[in-house]
């Protein structure tokens, strides 16, 4: 198993699968894994012919969180290596949710600590009705520093005060019912889900989609006055896009659009 690469990728037609690949250790977050997914996640932006991504872990379980190595060997790091390593996984959920194409989470099997970070703050999660997810680094005495920014955009702030401070695990259908879970399917049918949600999202203009992403991302922090200027500029600026001229006539054609083609035309 050591000689295996830790990112499996995938192409299913438009959409590459990224699969965690240590499932002997339920897909611990290890500091080579962390750098091969920022790595597979910009070889799938720069590609043109891949629309959309799905996250999943092999065997059992999703993700565990941070690696039991990385977790025994913290006392002996210096502030500089414990700065070093906190912005790899900064970086690796900034990427997630910044990932200007469609990213859906297959959540196979349970989901916890930073495991349940990377799955949370994917477009979208379809997680398996058997499996948990959890926040639970305040059972061993870390924090869920980083988590926490995305966390309590994505449930609120009672939600989050909830999770984070009892550490417990949640079913899926609590998951879902707090909103870090889109979808609660039979294990067995998880992926080919994900992979279906996915699929439906390559249908929409993948400039409009970056731009939309964007737009989701600033707003929580824009006072009212800024996010409608910031959102009337980007309503200009689709207003003259190619990607608008081709919808519309394809839509009056009754055709499927050219989304490549428009974007070539615009770059």
């Amino acid at each position: 198993m050591s000689g295996e690469p830790v990112i499996l990728r995938e192409n299913r037609g438009p959409v590459r699968l990224l699969t965690l690949n240590r499932p002997q250790v339920r897909n611990a977050l290890s500091m080579p894994l962390m750098h091969d997914l920022l790595a597979a996640l910009d070889e799938a932006r720069l590609d043109s012919a891949v629309r959309a991504v799905v996250l999943t872990g092999a065997g059992s379980a999703f993700c565990a969180g941070l690696d039991m190595d990385e977790l025994r060997g913290m006392s002996e790091r210096t502030s500089e290596q414990h700065r070093a390593d906190s912005e790899v996984f900064r970086s690796l959920l900034e990427a997630l949710y910044l990932f200007p194409k469609p990213l859906v989470a297959a959540v196979q099997g349970h989901a916890v600590a930073g495991g349940a970070g990377l799955a949370a703050v994917c477009d979208l999660t379809v997680m398996a009705d058997s499996a948990k997810m959890g926040f639970t680094e305040a059972r061993i005495g870390f924090v869920a520093a980083l988590v926490t920014v995305f966390i309590v955009r994505l449930v609120g702030e009672k939600h989050a005060r909830d999770l984070l401070l009892s550490a417990r695990l949640l079913s899926a259908d609590e998951a879902r019912q707090m909103g870090l879970v889109n979808e609660v399917a039979p294990a067995a049918d998880v992926l080919e889900r994900a992979l279906t949600r996915a699929q439906e999202m390559t249908r929409s203009a993948p400039g409009s989609v970056a731009m939309t992403k964007g737009m989701i991302a600033a707003a929580p922090g824009m006072g009212l006055g800024e996010g409608l200027r910031y959102a009337a500029d980007l309503n200009a600026l689709a207003r003259s896009g190619a990607e608008l001229r081709e919808g519309v006539a394809a839509f009056l054609e009754k055709r499927d659009p050219a989304w490549m083609v428009a974007l070539e035309e615009s770059s």
